[in-house]
């Protein structure tokens, strides 16, 4: 089930050094792509932003939801600074079925989790270090940085907060 999405090609909220290609692998559902979402003169591209929205899917329900442009950036910034290929996704959007479901199970996940909203991801880049993700994350100041070692690294683009 897919939400609606507004045309975006008008927009240009970039305020990070990304290329505008994002390159990321689901570790859910083993999709992995490299999307252009922006052209050359940094328009946005609703195919690569559509495209974007399908592999950051509800891994439960299929759902999709717009994620928010500025942690597309924010994550394809991350990308391209530590130039190793790509970006493993832990968890992008969550419905709030899943939501609900992870609280039951046991982990850790925020009542109003940004990832309902589109505002947030879970990451990892093979090589690179947890604590160098965070770290640089942190130091965009773009929104919440979580940091679980040996599993991922939480950004956000709700207030700027670290845990």
């Amino acid at each position: 089930m897919k939400i609606a999405a507004p045309s975006f090609a008008h927009l240009n909220v970039s305020r990070y050094a990304g290329d505008g290609i994002l390159t990321i692998y689901n570790v859910h559902t083993h999709e992995f792509a490299s999307i252009k979402y922006k052209d050359n003169a940094g328009n946005y591209l609703n195919s690569g932003i559509d495209e974007i929205n399908n592999i950051l899917r509800c891994r439960l329900t299929g759902i999709e939801k717009e994620m928010s442009l500025k942690l597309i950036e924010l994550v394809d910034d991350i990308e391209d600074h530590f130039g190793k290929g790509y970006i493993e996704v832990i968890s992008g959007y969550r419905s709030p079925v899943l939501n609900s479901g992870l609280r039951r199970a046991g982990h850790k996940v925020a009542l109003k989790s940004l990832h309902m909203e589109g505002l947030a991801m879970d990451i990892k880049i093979p090589g690179v270090s947890f604590s160098a993700i965070r770290n640089y994350a942190k130091s965009l100041k773009a929104g919440g940085v979580g940091y679980y070692p040996n599993q991922f690294v939480h950004v956000d683009t709700g207030r700027v907060r670290y845990w």
